[in-house]
């Protein structure tokens, strides 16, 4: 099974409260938790690379910023 991660870390950012968020949060977490055990690894596979993916993807457009801006 592939799990849309992108989709629950889209309505995070676009969350108007922490409340939001947090349901927002909740959701996934009820998702794991009703997961057989044998889908649970691959859930946590899957969400660690989702997350890789963002940090790189974040890293690289902060440094694009960064070196817009010059040395400060």
């Amino acid at each position: 099974m592939q799990y849309d991660f992108r989709k629950y870390h889209y309505k995070s950012i676009n969350a108007a409260t922490d409340e939001e968020r947090a349901a927002i949060n909740q959701e996934l977490k009820d998702m794991y938790g009703s997961l057989p055990d044998t889908e649970k690894e691959e859930f946590n596979r899957q969400l660690q690379v989702f997350l890789a993916k963002e940090m790189g993807r974040l890293k690289s457009d902060y440094e694009s910023v960064k070196g817009g801006l010059g040395d400060n």
